[in-house]
Formats: structure tokens, C-alpha cells, sequence
């Protein structure tokens, strides 16, 4: 069964071709994915400090097709061999998703094809199933496990039980850990995208010179806030320039340090306290803040506190939004009967979409 998936939730074109037989028949799940193109519109957007909506929307109108036709010619496939076609439905920006949702629901009525829309965070959540350490064991296998999705819109801690079997345990009270990261970016003059840059700046810095609260870490609960961390950056700024204090290279740095150092701290404590409330030790890291190199050596110390801790991350170049999920992700509802396919043509999504209720 071949899939055609299609992401257009924000500012990447992601399209892929995904076989399901890979997962099917217990093999390499990885296997299965036998095209796939990308373009990402972040040079178009750095001048203004942000992804723009309604140019954002257009460059999905102006890429879309050209990438299907590369996808198709990588997977060695003509649109006609495609046996459905996935795409984004939403949760992300209206305007994006509706450029996906027409394009799918247009090749499906005219082809007569099965569409199928799919749920953006799902597409993260389940895309560590397509990691290569499933070579030799079988993914169904990693079922039921707690996920930490973190990316510049949401952050969550979920509970999965099985392919559509999703509970949020916790979530962000205000700004998502992406978001934080490019605030503070910002801040600091850092170019867009800021995360990426934030992370590389801190891991310059050779001094603890600043120490930045760790919000709602001792909380019982799995909630995260990361509004009040960033206001702490600029309250440094603010304290500094009343000092008449240089914010010279090894300033910023320094302060990067702290920023990293608190938010990767909260994102272990919760999931340390998620694994001991729950009694579920395998762990899945998914969105685009899960490539962050700091996070990943934190998360690793749980490995040493808890011996059977097992924590699976997304291949790298699948961290950010991609079609490869979305493909994937609706090959596997497609397999456990999980979701009906679309009877209707209207170009139908949804741009606040909870996980809890697909």
C-alpha cells in the first residue's frame, strides 16, 4: 500500500512516498519510505524575525506540485500506482493547511483516490518508530510508551497506549519550549531561527555567570510554563544596561548557558516524575526542539538513574516537520482501522485541533 503524504502546517513543503508493507510485515520500518522532498521557507522569513502567514501560504501554493513530481520520480512511482493520499489537517496556520488539504483532496477526486487527513502532532509522535534501531525488533513491540513533543508551538508529555490511543499528563501554561528558545533568540539579536542559534551560542560559553529560576519544576504536576523563564533573560538585559554593562559575544553566551541549562533541567525533571507516576520508562522525543543537542545529552543522565529507561528519538533530518510522517502516520491508522477515509470533497481542517479528539 503506497501513501502520498503531504505537509503544509507552517513554513516546510513536506512531501513523501511511504510503503506500508515495511510495517506490516515486521521489517525495518524505515524501509518503507521510498521518496521524499522538502523545501523549507526560513531564508524567505528571516527578514522578518518570524514566519509571515499569508507569504508563507503562497510558497506552498508555488512549491507543492514541483515537489510531488520530485517525490514521485525519487520513489519510482507514477501518482496513479498511489493508493492514498495523507495530508495535514491540522493543528497550524490556516492559510498553509488549506494549500495541502486542496491539493490532496483535489488529486484524490480527480484520480479517484482515498484522502486522508491527519493530525500534525501524530505525525511527530509516532515518527521515532522510524528510527534504524528497529532493524532487528519489531516497533510494535515499543507500545505503550510516554512521549515529550516539543517544537515552537506545543509541549506536552502524553501517555501512548497504542496508534490513536493518545492522553495529554501535561502541557505548557503559556509559551511552548520553542517559542521560548526563539524569544530569547530574539533578545540576545540572534538571527532567525533562534533556537538552533541560542543552543550553538550557549555551548560556547565557559562560566556559570548566571543562574535562571527552573519554572514549576518542583510542582506535582506535569505542566510547564516558560514565559516567566524568558522575561528572566530580559531581566538580565534590563540589569545589565542599567549597570552600563558591555553585552559583548561572552555576555550572551553566558546567558544563553543559563537559559539552555534551565529549560533543558524542567524538561527532565517532568519526565523523570512522568516515568515514576506512570511506571512507564520508555520514552519518545519528537518535534523539532528534540534535534537540540543539549536536551538530548540531559535526557540521557535518566539512562543512569533509571537502568530501565529507554528513550527513542526521531532519524535527525525527521525532527522538523516533514511528509514522511504524515504518510507514515496514516499508513498505520489506514492498517488498524483506527480512522475512516474522507467522503467529502471540502477542503476541510482544522488549525486547533486537540490530539485527544481525533
Amino acid at each position: 500500500m503506497y501513501t502520498l503524504g503531504i505537509e503544509t502546517s507552517c513554513d516546510e513543503t513536506g512531501i513523501a512516498v511511504y510503503d506500508s508493507q515495511f510495517w506490516e510485515n515486521n521489517q525495518s520500518p524505515h524501509l518503507g519510505i521510498l521518496g521524499q522532498s522538502l523545501y523549507s521557507q526560513v531564508k524567505m522569513h528571516e527578514e522578518y524575525g518570524g514566519v509571515v502567514p499569508e507569504l508563507a501560504s503562497r510558497d506552498h501554493v508555488k512549491r507543492i506540485l514541483p515537489l510531488i513530481q520530485s517525490c514521485l520520480e525519487e520513489s519510482k512511482l507514477s501518482i496513479s500506482q498511489i493508493d492514498n493520499i495523507a495530508y495535514t489537517k491540522g493543528p497550524g496556520l490556516a492559510g498553509a493547511l488549506l494549500v495541502g488539504s486542496s491539493v490532496a483532496k483535489g488529486l484524490a477526486f480527480a484520480l479517484n483516490k482515498k484522502s486522508i487527513g491527519i493530525h500534525h502532532l501524530e505525525g511527530h509522535l509516532l515518527s521515532p518508530l522510524l528510527s534504524e534501531r528497529f532493524q532487528e525488533t519489531d516497533p510494535k513491540n515499543f507500545f505503550p510508551f510516554l512521549a515529550l513533543l516539543v517544537s515552537g508551538g506545543h509541549t506536552q508529555i502524553m501517555m501512548v497506549k497504542a496508534i490513536g490511543d493518545y492522553s495529554i499528563l501535561g502541557e505548557t501554561l503559556d509559551d511552548a519550549v520553542g517559542e521560548a528558545f526563539d524569544k530569547t533568540a530574539k533578545l540576545l539579536n540572534l538571527p532567525y531561527p533562534g533556537g538552533p542559534e541560542v543552543s550553538k551560542l550557549a555551548q560556547t560559553s565557559t562560566t556559570n555567570r548566571f543562574k535562571l529560576p527552573r519554572p514549576l519544576i518542583h510542582s506535582k504536576n506535569l505542566d510547564f510554563s516558560f514565559a516567566g523563564l524568558k522575561t528572566a533573560v530580559l531581566t538580565q538585559i534590563k540589569q545589565a544596561e542599567k549597570e552600563q554593562i558591555e553585552l559583548d559575544a561572552s555576555f550572551k553566551a553566558d546567558l544563553a548557558r543559563a537559559f539552555v541549562e534551565a529549560t533543558v533541567d524542567v524538561l527532565q525533571s517532568k519526565v523523570e516524575f512522568a516515568m515514576r507516576q506512570t511506571n512507564c520508562f520508555r520514552l519518545v522525543v519528537a518535534g523539532g526542539v528534540g534535534a537540540n543537542i543539549q536536551l538530548r545529552e540531559k535526557l540521557s543522565e535518566l539512562t543512569g538513574k533509571l537502568p530501565q529507561c529507554e528513550i527513542l528519538y526521531p532519524p535527525t533530518h525527521l525532527c522538523t516537520d516533514n511528509g514522511v510522517m504524515i504518510a507514515f502516520a496514516a499508513s498505520l491508522r489506514i492498517l488498524e482501522n483506527k480512522q475512516a477515509f474522507d467522503t467529502s470533497n471540502a477542503f476541510d481542517v482544522l488549525p486547533r485541533w486537540s490530539l485527544e479528539k481525533i
